[in-house]
């Protein structure tokens, strides 16, 4: 864990603290939850899985030429050829 110091307004320490009552948590618990909250709304994706993506763009062909609009069919097909 790293460790921070943020300031917060009195009443955001006063929700925070009753908070942490009635969930039963530290606060230091509910701002990594409120956190990790935030960062899944923005579709947050980590750089390296973002690398990753980035550099598999255009490393695979395909004689199809209709793969973008029947994409769902094509997965499909490759899933029960995996289990025949």
């Amino acid at each position: 864990m790293v460790r921070r110091q943020v300031q917060l307004r009195e009443e955001q320490w006063e929700a925070l603290r009753h908070l942490a009552v009635v969930y039963g948590v530290s606060i230091s618990e509910l701002i990594r939850r409120s956190i990790d909250a935030w960062l899944q709304q923005q579709a947050f994706v980590p750089v390296d899985r973002r690398r990753r993506a980035l550099a598999a763009i255009g490393r695979f062909q395909s004689d199809r030429t209709d793969v973008a609009e029947k994409h769902d069919e094509y997965f499909v097909a490759s899933i029960l050829e995996e289990t025949a």
